[in-house]
């Protein structure tokens, strides 16, 4: 996978981004973007022109797994 560096602009990648059926109408959403590169993409919906931040598809598969294990779920 080439490098796409992680603070790049996020309305800099060409990428579709999607967020969560869950994410709330007043805009507190994370969106993701799967890239040509073969990273994924991470933006706040609330600043779509701010920073994103690339993960590989490795490492949002532990991050997958650890949430739906139930892991974060203390952090809200």
């Amino acid at each position: 996978m080439p490098p796409v560096r992680n603070g790049v602009r996020a309305s800099s990648l060409d990428a579709r981004w999607m967020k969560s059926r869950y994410s709330n109408a007043e805009g507190n959403c994370v969106e993701v973007a799967p890239l040509t590169e073969g990273g994924i993409a991470l933006r706040n919906s609330r600043d779509p022109d701010g920073p994103a931040l690339i993960y590989t598809a490795s490492e949002m598969a532990a991050f997958l797994a650890g949430a739906k294990d139930g892991e974060f779920d203390h952090l809200v």
